[in-house]
């Protein structure tokens, strides 16, 4: 089996969404098993599926601050995606090939990073259901969902941090709860800057490294089935009625 892997490429956050969705759509219908990585231009908040956008994003924040917001496919709670500093992947690939338990299925994806995180000499664990943890601190966030026999989990892992920046996008309206959760949050959430002086390049270089061992791997872009359809569906992913389901 060979596995298809697109290189780092930015989008704004909307047609991000658009793509997983388009390449689990391809998968579904027999296209190979994908792993992709990726950023958000502009910096963006995006929530899970089941949260609500008006309690947890300050709209009028994120359009002065040119800060995307948008709604995943997957479940979990808001997060904060910095243009610089994170790395995101997605992989996407029939249920079958992942074990049927969803921590388990989780267990296998997030092994990959862990390897990737200790060839920087970062010591770092799995945690269910979803988290990595480094030095006591969640260093990586992954969410998962499984519709027509694909699996997509993607995740990101943390390479720098800007706590206040993320609060100020987040609806928390008293100042002083704000504080108190940027310093818990500065207790619970580290990223791989903490760890030394590791370029992102060479992150990024670690976690190709270990999605790819193992497999067959050839690297390719969309196909242009899926860039049609990627076009179309970002305009869902832009739509007051997709972005304010709940």
């Amino acid at each position: 089996m060979k596995w298809r892997v697109i290189d780092y490429t930015e989008n704004n956050a909307h047609m991000n969404m658009a793509i997983d969705e388009a390449v689990s759509e391809y998968v579904a219908k027999g296209g190979p098993p994908t792993i992709r990585f990726y950023g958000w231009k502009p910096s963006a908040v995006s929530i899970g599926y089941f949260q609500s956008l008006e309690r947890e994003v300050d709209i009028k924040k994120c359009d002065s601050e040119n800060v995307d917001f948008v709604r995943r496919r997957t479940g979990g709670g808001a997060v904060y995606h910095d243009n610089k500093g994170e790395i995101t992947y997605s992989v996407i690939a029939k249920e079958e090939i992942f074990p049927k338990d969803i921590i388990a299925s989780y267990k296998v994806i997030c092994s990959w990073i862990i390897n990737a995180l200790k060839s920087l000499e970062i010591e770092s664990e799995f945690k269910p259901i979803n988290d990595i943890i480094a030095g006591g601190k969640k260093i990586s966030g992954n969410a998962q969902t499984r519709r027509k026999g694909v699996l997509l989990q993607h995740g990101t892992i943390l390479y720098s941090l800007d706590l206040e920046k993320m609060f100020s996008l987040l609806k928390v309206s008293d100042e002083k709860i704000r504080d108190k959760m940027i310093v818990s949050s500065k207790e619970r959430v580290t990223c791989v800057t903490n760890f030394g002086n590791i370029e992102r390049d060479r992150l990024y270089r670690a976690m190709l490294a270990e999605f790819s061992k193992g497999k067959e791997v050839f690297f390719d872009s969309l196909s242009k089935e899926e860039i049609d359809m990627a076009i179309e569906l970002e305009k869902k992913y832009k739509s007051k009625e997709w972005n304010c389901l709940k």
